[in-house]
């Protein structure tokens, strides 16, 4: 099946569908920092590099199966402002429904961070899954961490899936592994010859091992706040778009307790507390070795990395919508309620209490 991409990035989402068996003939990323990381590694695929806004559906393929993306997060984040839909950020993902109206592919998914369900974004998010409703498609979304599904950390995120209503399917997550990855399986063999940052946090360009760089200077109070050590045998912490945010390396001990938001290294260790290098949080990502990421700034790279979707999460996903759209046939509309997954139409006919034990359930 033939699909176009939304808010690409380095491509997270897309080499998940692709290891599927789908086929991205369209793109679009508006960072240039990130162009040239898309186009090396999806050669084959045409990179649109406008704004979302400017994009007309005449822009796109005449056929397409299916539209993913993962509209901006930051109005949405938990660690953010949580400006949500008043955010012009947030309000992108209205032009990415009008181009699913538009175009009507067999299926549309949509990934964001799992703040999208805070309280407060309910009216905005019940409004998003209304405008997927309206449109024409069975939507669902579920709560899934993608520690469940072969990546080595834990990253809850929210995940809309919307097939034509006419195929009588309703998208319902793959059932979880039995085995957690953790941080041994994703880096244990990258231990020794990681290298610093160059001068200014630029690449390092003695690096033995491509993008095996870690940023370099100090840590911020709200850093250093909480523990950002977990051991070889848990996953990670979430990898996050900012460098200096980065967790630091398993090496080292986890930080001591000194009082409330009063977290330090162990006396005598400190030169075992080092960030994460960015293959490191690639490979944490379940990005290959393969998938190289390009940048002068090494802030740059976390940055991408950070924001992609897992490749192993993308795949699982993209394996259930294959299985779920196999020799689809119009069919009778059959709505259906199974776990975390809630139909749209029975979530907009909740009450206020029922919709905050939904929201209780899903956070």
């Amino acid at each position: 099946m033939k699909i176009a991409s939304f808010f690409s990035g380095a491509g997270g989402l897309d080499r998940g569908f692709e290891n599927a068996g789908f086929e991205v003939v369209w793109a679009n990323e508006y960072d240039k920092s990130i162009w040239e990381t898309y186009e090396k590694n999806f050669p084959k695929t045409k990179l649109d590099k406008r704004s979302i806004v400017k994009i007309e559906p005449a822009d796109l393929p005449d056929e397409i199966d299916g539209m993913i993306g993962g509209p901006p997060c930051q109005s949405w984040s938990e660690a953010g402002a949580l400006r949500g839909i008043e955010d012009h950020r947030g309000q992108l993902f209205f032009n990415y429904i009008d181009l699913i109206k538009a175009k009507r592919p067999k299926f549309f998914l949509a990934e964001n961070v799992s703040g999208i369900l805070a309280a407060r974004h309910r009216p905005a998010f019940v409004k998003i899954l209304e405008s997927f409703a309206e449109l024409g498609y069975n939507v669902s979304y579920s709560l899934l961490n993608a520690n469940d599904y072969g990546v080595p950390q834990d990253r809850q995120r929210v995940i809309i899936v919307g097939y034509l209503e006419q195929y009588g399917k309703l998208f319902t997550p793959p059932e979880p592994e039995v085995y957690k990855p953790v941080l041994l399986d994703a880096i244990k063999d990258l231990e020794k010859n990681v290298v610093p940052a160059g001068d200014k946090n630029k690449t390092n360009p003695k690096q033995k091992f491509i993008n095996h760089e870690y940023m370099t200077g100090g840590f911020s109070t709200i850093f250093l706040s909480r523990n950002r050590v977990r051991p070889w045998n848990k996953p990670s912490f979430t990898i996050q778009a900012g460098g200096r945010h980065a967790p630091l390396h398993p090496q080292a001990p986890e930080m001591v307790t000194f009082g409330v938001n009063d977290k330090r290294f162990v006396v005598g260790k400190e030169d075992l507390y080092r960030r994460l290098s960015v293959r490191e949080c690639a490979r944490i990502q379940t990005f290959p070795d393969e998938h190289i990421f390009y940048y002068s700034q090494i802030a740059d790279g976390y940055k991408m990395i950070g924001n992609a979707v897992p490749v192993n999460f993308a795949h699982q996903l993209a394996n259930q919508i294959k299985k779920d759209l196999a020799n689809t046939q119009p069919l009778n509309i059959k709505k259906i309620k199974a776990g975390k997954v809630i139909d749209v139409s029975s979530y907009l006919k909740l009450d206020q209490m029922e919709m905050e034990e939904v929201m209780a359930e899903l956070c």
